[in-house]
């Protein structure tokens, strides 16, 4: 070897000696000592990343949801204890996943199945299928009728933001609970519980939207506002970085919650022109692949050019590709074995506060640009006139 050819020891990382798996493991332990190399390895630097960094009392947490994860129970597994443990401090989901979580906080039931089963005599019985999950076709009635009694409600009657819509109805859900006898079995009442806006990103792609859609039909006045939810969600960005606290995105899947809930920079930074820099952390489960164009296989490194990602924060960025119901509940039990609550922000009960620092920033932008063109109007008058 050349004299000065560095040994592997000195350019490698920590040797790959583990100690022998037993049952008497915690989870948190399993993950710390085998998941060593490849994808086992980028879930323990997820696990790491949202315990040690993102979990920090000075970091404002957003998670976006997609794909079928409520059906699958991770819900109540996963999602409530992170809420309830003050983990989670804003979301954006799919409607979907917010309409069959209501599933269970009605006390309406869903089974293991399997894939394998004959999709015809499964309709013939009346029995709806997601993958290996199987559930009775009066489940989808049941909740239809729901949603469509609770959003006749007078409260109901204007228009607002899907924070507000799931806020209120969320109500009603942990109302089902407490009279039913249910404990901890929706997210949306977990979230009204703490006060934790959720958002959907497509409010007509899911079941909610289209009994919505059919009480508008029938004359109901609840018109849901979308545009609302682009400045909320800025708002709640902006203001975590003007009060110096930093910006965290953990991203469940991919679609339309994940450009959500990261588009969160770019309105600030490009659309308003209000200086920024990108969101601090970024910690992404998925299964999609970047070469093929989709948002949902897009890297941090990508985002950074979007402005999404704060180019001096990208070492605090992982994507572990892993399927979510695999790396959600091993996350959750490293979060809580090694990180101790956090107070719950209840950030739906900031949203003016929140929304006023950001109208008061763009209010700042827009003064600019108006003397800046007033300006320039000036300089081109005296030329003319020379």
């Amino acid at each position: 070897m050349a004299r000065n050819t560095p040994s592997v020891e000195r350019i490698a990382g920590a040797r790959i000696n583990p100690a022998g798996v037993t049952g008497r493991m915690s989870a948190a332990d399993l993950v710390d000592t085998a998941f060593l190399a490849y994808n086992g390895r980028r879930l323990r630097e997820a696990c790491r990343l949202f315990a040690e960094k993102m979990l920090a009392e000075d970091v404002i947490v957003g998670v976006s949801l997609t794909g079928a994860l409520t059906p699958a129970g991770l819900g109540m597994s996963c999602i409530i204890p992170l809420i309830e443990n003050g983990f989670v401090d804003w979301m954006v989901s799919t409607g979907a996943n917010l309409y069959h979580d209501a599933h269970f906080g009605l006390g309406l039931k869903m089974y293991q199945g399997s894939a394998e089963a004959d999709d015809v005599a499964l309709r013939k019985a009346g029995v709806v299928r997601i993958y290996d999950i199987f559930f009775d076709y009066r489940v989808l009635l049941s909740t239809d009728a729901f949603f469509r009694e609770v959003a006749r409600q007078p409260e109901f009657q204007r228009a607002m933001g899907t924070a507000e819509f799931h806020y209120l109805a969320g109500r009603y859900v942990a109302e089902r609970e407490r009279v039913l006898k249910l404990e901890r079995r929706s997210l949306l009442a977990a979230a009204h519980k703490h006060a934790l806006p959720v958002y959907t990103s497509s409010p007509g792609d899911s079941s909610i939207g289209m009994n919505l859609a059919a009480l508008e039909i029938e004359g109901y006045e609840l018109r849901i506002d979308p545009l609302s939810d682009v400045n909320e969600t800025a708002a709640i960005v902006y203001d975590a970085k003007a009060r110096g606290m930093k910006s965290a995105v953990f991203i469940l899947g991919g679609g339309s919650p994940k450009n959500f809930v990261l588009q969160t920079e770019p309105q600030i930074q490009e659309v308003m022109g209000v200086a920024e820099k990108g969101h601090d952390y970024f910690l992404q489960v998925t299964d999609a692949r970047p070469d093929t164009g989709g948002l949902s296989g897009a890297t941090p490194a990508e985002a950074v050019s979007w402005g999404k990602i704060d180019p001096d924060r990208l070492p605090d960025s992982v994507v572990c590709y892993v399927d979510s119901t695999v790396a959600l509940p091993l996350i959750t039990a490293y979060a809580l074995a090694r990180r101790k609550a956090r107070k719950p922000r209840r950030l739906y009960e900031r949203r003016e506060e929140m929304m006023a620092r950001l109208k008061s920033a763009y209010e700042k932008v827009l003064r600019k640009r108006a003397a800046a063109e007033a300006k320039s109007g000036r300089g081109a008058k005296r030329k003319s006139a020379g």
